[in-house]
C-alpha cells in the first residue's frame, strides 16, 4: 500500500513530540512493507519544492513561512497559506507517486484543502489524527472571543479540516465523546491513543557536568513552553520546591511564555530552575536520559482532554511522571493507575507540590520508573497505531456505514 503523510513538523527539523511521532509512524508503516511519502514545509528554504529521504523515508518539502515561535498574525497567514503552497510546488510529484491512503496531523487545521485536493486526485482514503481542537481551546483560555472574526475564520478551515477525513481518531476516550458533542456532524471516529519508540538514550553525565546538577534530582519538562501549557503553574511549584535543596527543574523547549519564564525567575530569584532553547534531537534525548523525572503541564480550562506527546518521550526514557492537567483528562487515571508516576488537577499546587516531593524519594521513582516502561509497551505502541490506522481505512471499505458508528459504541477501543 501506498500511504502519504502530511504534517507540519517533521524531524530532523523539530524535536517536538509530533514530529518525531510521525516520523515513527513512517518508520512502523516502512518496516510492514507499505511505501511511505512525508509532505512537511520547510521553513525559509530557497526552493518552493525539493526531496530528500531521511532515515529511508521519502520526504517532499515545501517552502514556507515561519508557523513556529513568531507573531501570532505571521504564524496564522503562514498556515492558511500551506495547503496552497504544498499543492503548487509538489505538483509533479503528486501525480508521479499517487497515494491509497493520506495520514495527516492535527494541529495545524490548515491541512485540508490539501487532503481533499490530494484526495480527489488520486482517489485516495484519509485518516486525520486529531491531537488539539484548535481554536476550541483558545476561546476555552480567555484568548479570544468566541463572536471573533479570527475564530470565525478558523472555524471555516476547522471544518475543511473534518470534513477531508474519513476517518478521525481522537487521543482518549474522554475526547472522542466530546468531539461528538462538539462537532455532531455524521463521520467516522476512532480512538487512536499516541505512540511512541522506545529510545533509551544513554546518558553521559555530560549535561549535569555542564549546567552544575550532578548532585541534583532533575524535574524535566521538554518541548512547547505556551499558554496552554499553563507554564505559571510550574514556576509556582520550582518556587515552592526551594527549601528541598536536592530539586532542579531544567526547561527545554520554545513557546509564548518563555519570557515569563525568564521573567519569573530573575525578579522571583529562583535559584532552582534552568532554562534553556530547543536542542536537537540527539542532545535532547541524552539530556532526558540524565534526568530524573518527567514533567508535564495542561492549562485547567482545557475543555478538550489532551494526551501531551512528550509524556510518551518520558515513558520511552523510563521517566516517572508527575503532571498536572484539566479536570477529567483521561491521563490522570491512565498514569495513576499504573503507577507510573502522579497526576493531579491544574491549579491544585498543594496536589501538585505533594506529588513532587514524593517523587524526590529514590525507592519511589525506581518502582514507578519500571512502570513506566511496561505502560509504555502494553498501551502505546507505534505498531498499534498503525493496525488501528489501516484497519479503520480497511473497514471504510468493507462496511459502508462505518460513519454512523465509532469504535467506543461497541466497547473499549481496540489497540
Amino acid at each position: 500500500m501506498r500511504i502519504c503523510i502530511i504534517s507540519d513538523d517533521y524531524m530532523p527539523d523539530s524535536i517536538k513530540s509530533a514530529g518525531r511521532m510521525m516520523h515513527e509512524l513512517a518508520l512502523e508503516f516502512r518496516s510492514q512493507g507499505h511505501e511511505v511519502m512525508v509532505i512537511t514545509p520547510a521553513v525559509g528554504a530557497s526552493r518552493s519544492w525539493y526531496t530528500e529521504e531521511f532515515e529511508g523515508i521519502f520526504v517532499g518539502r515545501f517552502k514556507s513561512g515561519r508557523i513556529k515561535n513568531v507573531s501570532k498574525p505571521i504564524r496564522a497567514l503562514n498556515e492558511m497559506l500551506l495547503s496552497s503552497k504544498a499543492f503548487r510546488a509538489g505538483k509533479e510529484t503528486f501525480k508521479a507517486k499517487p497515494a491509497d491512503v493520506i495520514v495527516y496531523y492535527s494541529p495545524t487545521i490548515f491541512f485540508g484543502e490539501l487532503v481533499a485536493r490530494l484526495k480527489k486526485l488520486w482517489g485516495a482514503k484519509s485518516f486525520l489524527i486529531l491531537r488539539d481542537i484548535f481554536p476550541q481551546w483558545v476561546v476555552d483560555h480567555g484568548m479570544l472571543s468566541d463572536r471573533s472574526p479570527i475564530i470565525r475564520l478558523f472555524r471555516i478551515f476547522e471544518r475543511i479540516n473534518y470534513r477531508a477525513a474519513d476517518v478521525i481518531g481522537l487521543q482518549s476516550p474522554a475526547n472522542l465523546e466530546y468531539f461528538k458533542r462538539y462537532f455532531p456532524e455524521p463521520g467516522a471516529r476512532t480512538v487512536l491513543y499516541n505512540w511512541s519508540l522506545p529510545v533509551n538514550a544513554k546518558g553521559t553525565g555530560q549535561w549535569r557536568d555542564r549546567l552544575g546538577l550532578q548532585k541534583k534530582t532533575i524535574f524535566f519538562y521538554g518541548g512547547n513552553l505556551g499558554h496552554a501549557q499553563d507554564m505559571g503553574q510550574i514556576l509556582r511549584l520550582a518556587d515552592a520546591l526551594q527549601t528541598e535543596a536536592q530539586a532542579h527543574f531544567l526547561l527545554v523547549g520554545a513557546g509564548d511564555e518563555v519570557p515569563l519564564i525568564q521573567r519569573y525567575v530573575q525578579e522571583a530569584k529562583v535559584k532552582n530552575v534552568t532554562y534553556l532553547e530547543a536542542v536537537s534531537q540527539g542532545d535532547f534525548q541524552v539530556m532526558m536520559a540524565e534526568t530524573d523525572i518527567g514533567l508535564f503541564s495542561l492549562h485547567r480550562n482545557h475543555t478538550t482532554h489532551n494526551f501531551p506527546g512528550k509524556v510518551l518521550a518520558y515513558l520511552a526514557q523510563g521517566l516517572p511522571i508527575l503532571g498536572a492537567v484539566n479536570p477529567g483528562n483521561d491521563i490522570q487515571t491512565v498514569i495513576s493507575g499504573a503507577d507510573a508516576g502522579f497526576v493531579c488537577e491544574s491549579g491544585d499546587d498543594q496536589a501538585l507540590l505533594a506529588n513532587a516531593k514524593a517523587l524526590l524519594d529514590a525507592g519511589q521513582r525506581a518502582r514507578m520508573s519500571r512502570n513506566a516502561s511496561k505502560l509504555l509497551k502494553e498501551t502505546f505502541s507505534v505498531r498499534s497505531a498503525t493496525r488501528k490506522i489501516l484497519s479503520s481505512i480497511e473497514q471504510l471499505d468493507t462496511n459502508g456505514d462505518m460513519g454512523k458508528r465509532d469504535d467506543l459504541e461497541n466497547g473499549a477501543p481496540p489497540l
